[in-house]
């Protein structure tokens, strides 16, 4: 496990959304143009990082929260299925049963979205507004291990303002995760 503390370089805040169509583990295709919900958050993600583990219910939990307030969350798991054969796709439809994900859960095989948003490592947040611009990205929240003790709930602050038609408090916040596994 390799531990990322970084952010994006590929998008800056303002640049526009990566389109990008992908299976979804239930059994549709996630097309980022067929999306029109106002605010779209996009988490990579996987299955097997402690990291990734950690948010899965705090991601369901924000899901639901917003579900009302026009809010589309999108998991996307770009890692290198062969080599790390929990996080195929066979494997995501399991977790995403399992667990009942209330978004779609997408598989980049190719990698090439994730390399288009600059991912580096689950979970890795982007949120874009009704204008699809990117206005945040970066880590949920400052404390993977207890959700007891986090103080700053960057991800959910940030939809939070985009909601209430406002400037995220913070447009940044370096991603805390296992790195991506490239091919």
């Amino acid at each position: 496990m390799v531990l990322v503390n970084d952010n994006s370089k590929a998008l800056a805040i303002g640049d526009p959304l990566p389109p990008f169509s992908l299976p979804a583990t239930d059994g549709m295709m996630a097309d980022s143009s067929m999306i029109k919900d106002p605010i779209l958050v996009i988490v990579f993600t996987c299955n097997h990082c402690p990291y990734a583990q950690a948010y899965e219910d705090r991601l369901i939990d924000l899901a639901e929260h917003f579900d009302e307030e026009g809010v589309q969350f999108v998991l996307i798991n770009s890692n290198d299925a062969e080599n790390f054969p929990e996080d195929s796709f066979e494997m995501m439809k399991e977790l995403h049963d399992e667990l009942g994900f209330p978004f779609p859960y997408c598989f980049d095989e190719s990698q090439e979205v994730a390399k288009a948003y600059g991912a580096l490592c689950t979970p890795h947040c982007f949120v874009f507004d009704v204008d699809r611009v990117l206005r945040y990205k970066g880590r949920i929240d400052d404390n993977w291990e207890n959700p007891n003790k986090v103080k700053e709930h960057n991800l959910r602050d940030a939809v939070s303002a985009l909601v209430e038609g406002d400037e995220p408090p913070i447009a940044e916040a370096n991603a805390i995760g296992c790195s991506i596994k490239w091919k």
